[in-house]
């Protein structure tokens, strides 16, 4: 005969998962003003639109591998209570002892603590096992806290630098004359800045983020996972590079207007879209390399 839940262990089940509601609650409530400061700073400042996307995208990768909140919880009280103890930590001493710092910072740890405090309620009620199996989708809201000013600089001049040698090398291999001044390229007639708002850091970091989750969905072995994930990097500079060579060519030898154009200033998305579309050919790459590894000749057993 099919078995029916009881009334009675609905309730239990609500009884028993209301501290966990509660501490997740009560952690939205402290944390209210860094969380509307960060999604504010995702809906001004490009470098920082990723953020709007991950927690649907974690909620997502959540429900597709919902099959691992079906065993039996064993909840870890003395992991989700040390996790509890340094978000707490942390964010008392955001809150009294960084007066001084710049808000950036403050904001950055403050979401920091939040993350840590969301993942210490998950290990303390769940376990480690569910943890572990979820791991990537839980610590994924990392990327939540956003990237202070001082390493969001750096990684800024970085691409532009290394945007300028990608575009360099596109015009040698044209033969194009190019010399390059740190990020100033000069072709004949025309001398190209790499400024900030041309860095693409938006793209790049949106790039990054894609492929994290394509690698965890897509691919098995933790060393195809970090070459699809690192080979992000150069490509967000590649990319760039791209963008410059073909619009100074077109520029310099059909049309100067472009420079003007929808296509320098709102075009960066058909060259991001291009850089997804070769990390996808590197993940089939991957991908079937692993399922060939996978299949390969087994050994005759002895008869």
């Amino acid at each position: 005969m099919p078995s029916y839940a009881r009334p009675g262990d609905n309730l239990s089940k609500i009884l028993r998962a209301l501290p966990f509601a509660c501490l997740l609650a009560g952690s939205v409530a402290l944390g209210w003003r860094p969380l509307v400061s960060t999604f504010t700073l995702a809906l001004t400042s490009e470098a920082y639109t990723h953020i709007l996307l991950i927690v649907p995208l974690s909620c997502a990768l959540i429900y597709l591998e919902r099959e691992t909140l079906s065993v039996p919880r064993r909840p870890a009280v003395a992991a989700g209570t040390v996790l509890l103890a340094l978000a707490l930590l942390l964010g008392s001493f955001v809150r009294f002892e960084s007066n001084s710092w710049p808000p950036d910072m403050k904001i950055a740890l403050s979401m920091l603590a939040l993350v840590t405090w969301w993942i210490g309620c998950i290990v303390f009620y769940l376990g480690t096992r569910t943890f572990r199996a979820l791991l990537f989708p839980f610590c994924f809201l990392f990327w939540l806290v956003p990237i202070p000013a001082f390493a969001l600089d750096e990684m800024i001049r970085l691409l532009q630098r290394q945007s300028a040698l990608a575009a360099r090398v596109l015009f040698m291999a044209a033969g194009v004359p190019v010399t390059q001044d740190g990020v100033v390229l000069s072709v004949p007639g025309l001398d190209i800045e790499i400024a900030r708002e041309c860095s693409g850091i938006r793209s790049s970091v949106m790039l990054m983020v894609t492929t994290m989750v394509l690698a965890h969905l897509f691919l098995r072995s933790w060393w195809r996972k970090a070459l699809l994930i690192l080979a992000a990097v150069p490509l967000a500079a590649i990319k760039n590079g791209l963008r410059i060579f073909t619009l100074v060519q077109i520029g310099t030898r059909v049309d100067p207007t472009i420079f003007d154009s929808d296509l320098h200033h709102r075009g960066g998305i058909l060259f991001f879209a291009l850089s997804v579309a070769i990390t996808l050919a590197l993940l089939w790459f991957l991908r079937r390399t692993e399922n060939l590894e996978s299949c390969g000749p087994r050994t005759a057993s002895p008869r």
